[in-house]
C-alpha cells in the first residue's frame, strides 16, 4: 500500500532538495568519506540526467575542518567551530566541484543565515538566485554560513535549513539522508523489536513524541530536528523522505517510487509561499494592541480598522510583519496560516 501511494506521487517530483548530513559525508574522526560522497554525487548527477531539478543542502563543513585542525571530537566553542568551518567549507566545495565536473555539471555555493530568510527582500533575492542557477542547469550547494554566523542568526541544524530551502523554492520533494533508516516506533538502538514507520500522513503529537536527539560525533541534528523539518516542509506542500544514505542507489530508488525510509506526505491544506514565510521565517517588527470589537472582527476574518487599535509598540512600515494582541495574547497562529 505504501509503495503504491509513493509510486503514484513520485511521478510529479520535478524539483528535489537533498539534505546530506555530516554523518553521510564524513567519518567520526572528521575525515571526508570519499567513497560515500562519490556514490551520492553519481546518483545526483543521474537524477539531473533524468530531468530533475536538484538542490543540495550539505552539512560537513565543520566536520571536514575537524580533520585538518586535529579535533577528534566536534569542538564546543563558537570560534573553534568557525575555524573548522572556514577550512572545511572550501575543502568540501572543491570536492563537489571536482566530482560533479566528471559528470558534466557545475555547482554554485550559497551560504545562508537566518537573516536571509527573516528579511523579505533578502528572502526573495535568495529565491531568485537559486531559480537562476537551476535555470542554467547548475546544482546549488547550500549550507549555513558557519564561518561567520553567530547564535542569534543561526538555524542550528541543516535539517531545518533544508526544509526552509524547500519552501523557499517550492520544491516537490525533500530527501533527508542521514545515518538512520527513518522514524521508528521506539529507539532501535535500545529496543530490538523497534519497527520502522513507513508512512506518516500527518505529523501530530504522537509522531513528535517518537523523536530523539543526535548521537553522532559529527552531527548536530537528530530525529527531533528531522521531524520538525518534515513538519515545516509538509505544511508548505513539500513531501519528505527520511532514510539512510548508504543504501545502494538510494536516490534513484526513491525517485522510482521504491519503498525506503519514512515517507511524510504533504498536507492537503498548504500554506502559500508568503504565508509560509510569515509562519517560519519572518521576525515581528512590532505589536498592535486591539480592543474587543477589533478582536472579534479579526476572528471572523474581517479587516482591522484604525478605530479598533488601542496601542502600538515598535517601528515598522508597509510590508513588515507585526503581532496583533488582545488582552496580552497574540491573535491567531502564524504556523496555522490564520
Amino acid at each position: 500500500m505504501v509503495r503504491k501511494v509513493f509510486l503514484k506521487m513520485s511521478k510529479k517530483y520535478k524539483r528535489v532538495v537533498i539534505k546530506l548530513g555530516s554523518s553521510s559525508l564524513t567519518y567520526d574522526n572528521g575525515k571526508l568519506n570519499l567513497i560515500q560522497i562519490e556514490q551520492l554525487v553519481r546518483q545526483i548527477a543521474d537524477l539531473k540526467n533524468q530531468g530533475h531539478d536538484v538542490l543540495i543542502v550539505s552539512s560537513g563543513a565543520i566536520s571536514a575542518g575537524m580533520g585538518y585542525l586535529n579535533y577528534s571530537k566536534r569542538p564546543k566553542t563558537l570560534p573553534e567551530k568557525q575555524a573548522c568551518a572556514a577550512i572545511g567549507q572550501g575543502k568540501l566545495l572543491h570536492l563537489y566541484e571536482k566530482l560533479f565536473c566528471e559528470y558534466g555539471y557545475a555547482v554554485g555555493q550559497i551560504l545562508l543565515t537566518k537573516e536571509d530568510f527573516a528579511d523579505r527582500e533578502r528572502f526573495l533575492n535568495s529565491r531568485s538566485v537559486l531559480n537562476e542557477l537551476l535555470s542554467k542547469n547548475i546544482i546549488p550547494i547550500i549550507n549555513e554560513n558557519d564561518a561567520v554566523v553567530v547564535s542569534e542568526i543561526k538555524f542550528g541544524d541543516n535539517d531545518t535549513l533544508s526544509a526552509l530551502v524547500s519552501t523557499l523554492i517550492e520544491a516537490d520533494l525533500l530527501i533527508i539522508l542521514s545515518d538512520i533508516d527513518g522514524l521508528f516506533d521506539k529507539n532501535p538502538q535500545v529496543y530490538q523489536d523497534a519497527k520502522l514507520i513507513e508512512y506518516v500522513k500527518k505529523i501530530d503529537s504522537t509522531i513528535e513524541s517518537l523523536a530523539g536527539d543526535s548521537i553522532s560525533n559529527v552531527g548536530t541534528g537528530g530525529m527531533r530536528t528531522k521531524i520538525n523539518a518534515a513538519k515545516i516542509a509538509t505544511r508548505s506542500g513539500v513531501s519528505v523522505i527520511i532514510t539512510k544514505s548508504d543504501k545502494r542507489n538510494v536516490l534513484n530508488s526513491i525517485l522510482k517510487g521504491e519503498k525506503t525510509g519514512t515517507f511524510f506526505v504533504e498536507e492537503s491544506h498548504q500554506l502559500k509561499l508568503r504565508k509560509s514565510w510569515i509562519a517560519y521565517n519572518a521576525r515581528s517588527k512590532g505589536q498592535i494592541i486591539v480592543d474587543r470589537g477589533a478582536y472579534q472582527a479579526i476572528e471572523n476574518n474581517k479587516s482591522l480598522l484604525p478605530s479598533g487599535i488601542v496601542e502600538i509598540y515598535g517601528e515598522f512600515s508597509k510590508g513588515d510583519v507585526v503581532d496583533i494582541l488582545f488582552k496580552n495574547h497574540v491573535i491567531g497562529d502564524r504556523k496555522s496560516g490564520s
